[in-house]
């Protein structure tokens, strides 16, 4: 699991990143508003953790931004402004919990498990239509042209990663850690194995879906004519 920390405290920053990678999640850190907001709206996080009071653009406003763009990625808000009123002005501006600062680590912990949960349910209930081919990620299946093949779980949790980020390049190491988690012991080139049996269902199935490799960092999904 991939996680985006927003936060201007360099001290609770650190320690929030150390507490979060002892529990085997992937961290990235952006120290003020501006920066994650682009950091959410160009790379793939499966959890955003983010501040109010933030310098460049305050936290509220990345929300909306991100929200704006079609940023579906669930959005826990940490902070000191605690009121009835600030938790429902978050709450109306897209994030999708409030934790009031000061919190302890093993309620931090179980909401990031719940928000991963949620979005986990929401994503599996989604069938995925690009072009002529349909995805069913409950299935396991594809469909182009009334032709349905049959995938294996790894190669439908790959095709529904790079479906769900479509244009977008996904690096090897992010692949690795959705399909085996953080802690495993499988090596990279496990990624590129299957990444060369889903591009032969693709093939076989005659759909216009490619997946391009992006030399040094990792692959793209697109839809050609």
């Amino acid at each position: 699991m991939i996680i985006l920390l927003v936060e201007d405290e360099p001290n609770l920053s650190d320690a929030l990143s150390y507490i979060l990678k002892k529990n085997n999640y992937i961290v990235n850190v952006a120290y003020d508003g501006i920066t994650g907001q682009d950091m959410a709206e160009s790379a793939i996080y499966d959890l955003i953790i983010l501040d109010r009071m933030l310098p460049g653009k305050e936290g509220l406003e990345v929300l909306k931004g991100i929200r704006k763009n079609g940023i579906k990625t669930p959005v826990l808000i940490l902070t000191a402004m605690n009121s009835i009123g600030d938790r429902v002005e978050g709450l109306d501006s897209g994030a999708d919990d409030y934790l009031s600062k000061p919190f302890s680590k093993a309620e931090l912990l179980a909401r990031i498990r719940a928000l991963s949960r949620r979005q986990s349910d929401i994503i599996k209930s989604e069938d995925i239509k690009i072009g002529s081919m349909i995805f069913y990620p409950n299935k396991g299946e594809i469909e182009c042209k009334c032709e349905i093949i049959k995938l294996t779980m790894k190669e439908s949790q790959l095709l529904e990663l790079l479906l769900r980020n479509k244009d977008q390049v996904i690096v090897k190491e992010q692949i690795l850690d959705k399909l085996w988690g953080f802690a495993s012991e499988v090596e990279m080139n496990n990624v590129e194995v299957y990444v060369s049996y889903l591009r032969k269902k693709l093939n076989i199935i005659n759909c216009n879906i490619v997946i391009e490799t992006v030399r040094g960092m990792g692959y793209c999904l697109k839809e050609v004519n």
